[in-house]
């Protein structure tokens, strides 16, 4: 009886995460509890770092693999695993979208088309980092999965990565949100450095009152347009306008608030969590990883100063009382809103009265679609 018992003990010990538990496990648990202090303390996107950490931990809760215990993430038929079909899948990210289009007003774009402009210009990031990738020794469908990172998309990168190349798609992820919650502090040094103080303070005309009939046209049109030059983009642009068609028509408020409310929240739940789970110790612990980092904040700096050196570029052929601030080339990118609040914010500080929120907008929803567009054609060249 008490050989029996010792022995019953003895396996009991060895199922338990003190005894399956390595330096990568502990270490993995340490990167997931940072984020959720960033999230919490620093205030740093919240809704998506704290599901991403609390989910680096539960990936990383060592236990015994070959036990068929069905609870791990890769294991079959496991709670996880069922969760993360939406991310290998490629479900969640247009369902984000979908929460994005029908929250977004494209009125300051569509006032004042032009900005668009600033928002391609934005996505150079994204191909200078893939052959910067490519110099590095990445595969073709490694360096897109990597370049995708300076779009600054979460769920674009995620749903990227997940068709061209599903073993970085945990570290691609982790590494496109993290900049993601550092753009209040990337973003302000790059565009001190790229302009003066006579650009700083530029102010722009308001825009035009935008109709309903333009707002309803806008994303039918966008659709029309985008997915006929890059089809293989369908998934995100679709939805994306389609969730922006649900608010704009004044008849699906209700579809348009369940899409960007609860829908929403719960998709970023899921998509959070299974994410931070996919990063665990023996895959994320490795030398791409942290090439991929270096590469993802080569691609945000690179798209950062893009838009705000296109912007000065454009002045020199814009006439003087139509001069645009080069403070919001930055909002190209598409991290939306947070990108056209650093915009608003640093043009405060050099003149209080010069608000650069709604124009910025322009650029900032002009960046998702572009993001969107460049994660298409690069699906395209390489699927």
């Amino acid at each position: 009886m008490t050989e029996f018992i010792i022995n019953n003990l003895n396996e009991f010990l060895s199922y338990t995460g003190f005894a399956n538990a390595s330096v990568g496990n502990l270490l993995m648990i340490c990167v997931g509890a940072l984020l959720i202090w960033l999230a919490i303390k620093k205030d740093f996107e919240p809704l998506l770092l704290i599901p991403i950490g609390l989910g680096i931990i539960l990936g990383n809760i060592p236990f015994k693999t070959d036990a068929g215990l069905e609870i791990g993430l890769y294991e079959e038929n496991s709670v996880l695993n069922i969760f993360y079909q939406g991310v290998r899948g490629g479900w969640y990210p247009p369902l984000v979208f979908l929460g994005i289009g029908a929250m977004t007003d494209f009125s300051a774009l569509i006032s004042n088309p032009k900005l668009i402009l600033i928002g391609a210009a934005a996505q150079f990031g994204i191909f200078g980092a893939y052959m910067t990738a490519l110099y590095l020794g990445f595969d073709p469908n490694q360096a897109a999965s990597i370049a995708i990172i300076g779009g600054a998309d979460g769920p674009t990168a995620i749903f990227l990565s997940g068709k061209l190349c599903p073993q970085l798609m945990g570290a691609v992820a982790v590494c496109a949100y993290s900049y993601m919650a550092l753009v209040p502090v990337i973003q302000p040094f790059i565009m001190r450095l790229l302009t003066t103080d006579k650009e700083r303070v530029i102010k722009m005309k308001p825009g035009r009152k935008v109709s309903q009939t333009e707002r309803i046209l806008f994303p039918i049109i966008g659709l029309l347009l985008t997915t006929f030059i890059v089809p293989s983009g369908l998934p995100l642009l679709g939805m994306l306008f389609f969730g922006n068609l649900l608010k704009e028509s004044g008849k699906t408020s209700r579809l348009a608030k369940t899409a960007s409310s609860a829908l929403n929240d719960i998709v970023v739940i899921l998509l959070g969590l299974t994410v931070g789970c996919s990063t665990q110790a023996s895959e994320f612990l490795t030398v791409s990883t942290i090439k991929i980092f270096v590469l993802g904040a080569f691609a945000f700096v690179i798209a950062t100063a893009s838009g705000v050196i296109f912007v000065k570029i454009m002045n020199l052929f814009l006439k003087k009382d139509n001069k645009i601030n080069p403070l919001i080339g930055n909002a190209g990118v598409s991290a939306v809103p947070m990108a056209a609040r650093i915009s608003n914010n640093l043009g405060l500080e050099y003149d209080r009265h010069n608000y650069l929120l709604m124009h910025a907008m322009g650029p900032n929803v002009a960046g998702v679609i572009g993001s969107a567009v460049a994660a298409g054609t690069l699906l395209g060249f390489f699927s």
